[in-house]
């Protein structure tokens, strides 16, 4: 007992104690290993261009648009679209970028599934696309373009891109964790992208 308490009461371990648990509160904040158990799901609706209301037709006019006419898409148009493979974290989804009847464009995950982590962001990128390991760490080495925090970790989400990008440049999307500079998963995009 007397040497327990001589421990106890000796300058050194004081210190030590505070340095472990500082350690340990960085280790959670860093880490965050709660998220491996918790899931947040995302349902975004299908992006939809905001409307303006017709004018209500004058009546010596015909209801129906002359022939020859052009009208624009009821829907979105499909730019390029990829199926997620996993990297660091088992990963699945499909990716599609979008554009808007109104010109807006859109990058869509459905149906997503991977894990939580901390600071996870999409990405649009320029780099391949490669299974295992070799792909943890290549987005970030050449052009790429933060979509924006990754939403939740399962469900349909919609990151809106500013207008006028250029998406010829991009060939991937990645879901990258900024913290430890890995991606969680990646989809090669294919289609017109323009």
């Amino acid at each position: 007992m007397n040497r327990a308490r001589r421990l106890f009461t000796r300058p050194w371990f004081g210190g030590f104690l505070v340095a472990g648990l500082v350690a340990v509160a960085a280790g959670l904040y860093w880490f965050q290993p709660w998220r491996l158990w918790v899931d947040e799901t995302v349902q975004d609706a299908f992006p939809v261009a905001a409307s303006e209301p017709l004018p209500a037709p004058e009546p010596w006019l015909p209801a129906s648009p002359p022939p020859g006419s052009v009208s624009r898409p009821a829907g979105p148009v499909e730019l390029g679209t990829g199926t997620l493979i996993s990297h660091e974290h088992p990963t699945s989804g499909t990716v599609r970028v979008l554009r808007a009847a109104d010109g807006s464009l859109v990058l869509r995950l459905e149906d997503l599934a991977t894990s939580s982590g901390p600071d996870v962001h999409v990405w649009l990128t320029d780099a391949p696309v490669k299974p295992g390991k070799d792909g943890w760490a290549l987005f970030d080495d050449g052009r790429h373009f933060d979509a924006g925090k990754l939403k939740g970790n399962k469900g349909n989400q919609n990151y809106a891109l500013p207008a006028g990008t250029d998406l010829s440049g991009y060939t991937s999307v990645s879901l990258w964790c900024d913290r430890f500079n890995v991606s969680f998963g990646a989809a090669e995009l294919v289609g017109p992208r323009g």
